[in-house]
């Protein structure tokens, strides 16, 4: 019998012709393992293709909830953003999805794990560093590193002979990433950085100038750092998620046009729509700048930049990882309430905050001068902070004499 491997398939140009290349050069029995993170693809569709492509045997895994829950609930707790702008859809899908392939790969009796990730992109590393963190001893095939392919026009032409039916044409040459989170999109006219998005690009949100003229208001609460309701109604995470998107779709909240810095060194282009989780982040931050300390507040902006580069770089299975979530985790503790945001042609807007752990207290804040706080006893502290500048300015009067 031949050696089984398990492809990560998606039914996209690249998985599609990777089934029947697999056995043209390896003989392997294929085993493709679709994972569902809220594509929005017809599944029945994506597994009769991969077995009309050569398939001995497809796995269907709904990872949906845990998708949110164990990883992108956890980077929005850690307030993870990559390079200011991106919201790590894609990055934080991958683990989960080479996750479940490993397990499949270890219960089906399989050799060796596949993907469909290019040689330049961000993705390999992300499969591959998942692959050798949970299963070291499984053989990884990378065909976009082996073949003879050298873009998606080769690939289009591969498809064709082999008699695959693609959705990707050479008139609608972008690649595409969609989850419950996000979709991406590259290629196309985005390859040149100077060329702005067309309006065919956009998949999900509308344009600004078609949004409605009226706000609308969204109130998300959060019960320890995690999004639990919208509008006062308690929703389960898929749910939750999916009307935060119809809201912040209709509204075009989410868009993005970004400049990357890949894991490989090579600066990329790409457009992102997050239209959820633009709200979801917003709200997370009021909520924290109401509940947090001044000066966990600020260490965790840290935590933050570091968490986002581990996610992109792929790092997800890592002990400094793990460690992070634990820090966060304390973080999150007092993190209950409810923040209300105003969407409004691509603008969000807070309109309230409020939590009953909340540090924010109208008797120190205001003007008017209470009990609790003595404005005489600033003048110490100040002239204690200011004894070096004091003592450097007598040095220098000294040095000038």
């Amino acid at each position: 019998m031949p050696d089984k491997i398990v492809l990560a398939y998606s039914g996209g140009l690249d998985t599609s012709i990777i089934i029947p290349w697999l056995k043209e050069h390896y003989a392997y029995d294929v085993i493709a393992m679709v994972g569902d993170v809220g594509q929005g693809d017809d599944l029945d569709a994506v597994v009769e293709k991969a077995y009309s492509t050569g398939a001995s045997k497809v796995v269907v895994e709904d990872l949906r909830e845990e998708f949110l829950t164990g990883y992108v609930f956890a980077a929005l707790k850690a307030g993870a953003v990559y390079e200011h702008k991106y919201l790590l859809g894609t990055s934080l899908a991958r683990p989960v999805i080479a996750k479940h392939q490993v397990e499949v790969a270890l219960r089906e009796g399989a050799i060796a794990v596949a993907h469909g990730c290019t040689g330049k992109g961000n993705d390999q590393v992300r499969f591959e560093l998942t692959y050798q963190a949970l299963a070291p001893e499984l053989k990884i095939v990378a065909p976009w590193r082996e073949w003879s392919l050298k873009s998606r026009e080769d690939c289009l032409d591969y498809a064709e002979q082999h008699g695959i039916p693609v959705a990707a044409s050479r008139e609608k040459i972008h690649s595409r990433d969609r989850n419950l989170w996000h979709i991406s999109h590259e290629g196309g006219e985005l390859e040149d950085a100077a060329n702005a998005p067309l309006a065919t690009t956009w998949q999900i949100t509308r344009s600004p100038q078609e949004a409605p003229d009226e706000e609308e208001q969204v109130k998300i609460g959060f019960e320890n750092g995690t999004p639990v309701s919208v509008n006062g109604m308690k929703l389960d995470p898929v749910s939750l998620v999916e009307l935060l998107n119809e809201i912040g779709a209709r509204n075009a909240i989410g868009r993005v046009d970004l400049v990357e810095n890949r894991f490989v060194g090579i600066k990329s282009r790409g457009c992102y729509e997050t239209p959820g989780g633009t709200l979801l982040i917003a709200a997370h931050r009021e909520l924290e700048a109401l509940c947090l300390e001044r000066d966990v507040a600020h260490f965790k902006q840290h935590v933050a930049l570091k968490y986002a580069e581990l996610v992109y770089y792929g790092l997800w299975f890592t002990p400094l990882r793990e460690a992070l979530d634990a820090f966060v985790e304390t973080t999150q503790r007092e993190m209950t309430g409810a923040v209300t945001l105003s969407a409004y042609k691509g603008n969000v807007s807070v309109m309230s905050r409020e939590s009953e752990y909340s540090l924010y207290r109208t008797d120190l804040s205001s003007f008017t001068m209470g009990d609790n706080y003595d404005q005489k006893d600033a003048a110490g502290f100040i002239r204690i902070l200011g004894l070096p500048s004091r003592s450097r300015a007598r040095a220098r009067v000294e040095v000038a004499k």
